[in-house]
């Protein structure tokens, strides 16, 4: 137990500790905080603490403002400071508890902290990782008979996203404009997106990078994943339909992504991995199977095994409850549209990060890669609006005698994502954006 009171519904509990970058108006400068209960540990205030044999020699990285620095450092790094940070947080430690002088100065109420992202981010690659999502997809687009792609169940696919357009939760996020083409006999139009979307994703920092020309091997890989944030990764469906061929998401994708501002350690989210799905089903055993086997004809299903390089057998695939609620200007109250999971992902964050390094592909420190949207098996586990209206033919109940198919002006939706412990939760926050109008042309 930390001295801090902690409610046992706070996504910030002492198993948690996630990392954030704040200021406050008696302090506008940009600051590394830790979140405790409803509170913001400043660790600008406290690096003099941090005194295990590597910190000691890098506690100027708490001064900075973002997250860059101490996420170079590497895993023996984050490692030492999660340790120290429980320590002194824990109940039964006096250096902060009996400090008054000190907690005063360290401490600020999240209430009054102004949250900005948590790092300068160079890169972001968005995947396309979560089998049920890209069934979904493939239906409405190929049918069923050719739902998945055939390099799907044989590598994480993914495309390089828009670093500079990623923003911390809360920022607005425009109505785009671009090219559609709702109407496949005539010629394209200009004009506002009628099909702006969400997509329920989690995303994750790289740490320490690797150099050019030298891969992450999935062994590795965790020793480079610093933690994990929310996301929602706005797309604009119909400018995504007419521009994505040949070259895949562009004008569609690049307005805006939201992540939440606490980044979760990877060291918070182990307790809660789950077996990670299965990559390699062997063929069906059956009666009709096995009468054909006697006539030497070898038949049932299967997926391919990854490539060795792709194969790990430690669970890396975690428990995170999921949810997304949208509140418009014409509903008096919020509206759960999605309860999903992260478990349901098909690729690992270590598959996706070796796959990213595999040809020699850099990455740096502060990096961030998405997982794509995140759907579950079933309706309400669809990760999208695309899935839950099923492509805009049906509509999506918001309660009031209210619906939606997509977005409207004025939309607000909030994504939020915990894991559920032995009385506590190791929790993200939120993840939010309201729809700006379109801008005129």
């Amino acid at each position: 137990m930390s001295f801090i009171k902690v409610d046992p519904t706070s996504d910030f509990s002492l198993h948690n500790l996630p990392y954030g970058i704040f200021s406050t108006a008696d302090d506008v400068r940009h600051r590394i905080g830790v979140a405790i209960g409803d509170q913001v540990l400043d660790l600008s205030v406290i690096k003099s603490l941090f005194q295990g044999p590597v910190m000691s020699k890098h506690q100027h990285v708490f001064d900075q403002p973002v997250l860059n620095p101490f996420m170079a450092l590497g895993y023996e790094a984050w490692t030492e400071t999660r340790r120290t940070l429980q320590r002194l947080l824990s109940a039964n430690e006096s250096t902060l508890r009996d400090d008054v002088n000190l907690r005063t100065r360290a401490f600020v109420p999240q209430s009054s902290a102004v949250m900005h992202l948590p790092a300068d981010i160079g890169d972001y690659t968005d995947f396309y990782s979560s089998r049920d999502h890209a069934t979904n997809v493939g239906i409405m687009f190929r049918g069923k008979e050719n739902a998945l792609m055939p390099n799907w169940l044989r590598l994480p696919v993914g495309y390089h996203g828009r670093a500079s357009s990623v923003v911390v939760s809360g920022t607005p996020i425009r109505r785009p404009s671009g090219q559609m083409r709702p109407d496949q006999a005539k010629p394209p139009v200009f004009g506002p997106s009628k099909q702006l979307d969400i997509e329920l994703e989690m995303a994750f920092f790289v740490g320490g990078g690797n150099q050019l020309g030298e891969p992450i091997p999935i062994h590795e890989a965790h020793q480079h994943i610093f933690g994990m944030v929310l996301m929602n990764d706005w797309s604009a469906r119909d400018i995504q339909a007419w521009e994505y061929v040949p070259l895949g998401p562009f004008l569609g994708k690049n307005f805006g992504t939201t992540i939440s501002p606490w980044v979760v350690p990877m060291e918070a989210l182990l307790p809660f991995a789950v077996p990670n799905a299965p990559q390699f089903i062997m063929f069906l055993f059956n009666s009709v199977f096995y009468n054909h086997l006697k006539c030497g004809a070898l038949w049932g299903t299967s997926d391919p095994q990854p490539l060795p390089y792709l194969q790990h057998s430690d669970d890396y695939t975690f428990n995170i409850n999921l949810s997304v609620s949208l509140k418009g200007q014409d509903m008096a109250n919020v509206a759960n549209i999605c309860r999903s999971n992260f478990k349901y992902m098909y690729w690992t964050m270590k598959q996706q990060l070796t796959h990213h390094t595999v040809n020699g592909c850099n990455v740096r420190p502060g990096d961030l890669l998405a997982s794509g949207t995140i759907s579950g098996p079933n309706p309400e586990s669809f990760g999208s609006m695309l899935e839950l209206s099923w492509r805009g033919s049906k509509n999506i109940d918001l309660g009031e005698g209210l619906s939606r198919t997509f977005l409207k002006d004025g939309d607000e939706v909030t994504i939020t994502g915990y894991c559920q412990g032995d009385g506590h939760r190791v929790g993200f926050g939120t993840c939010m954006g309201t729809i700006l109008p379109a801008l005129q042309h």
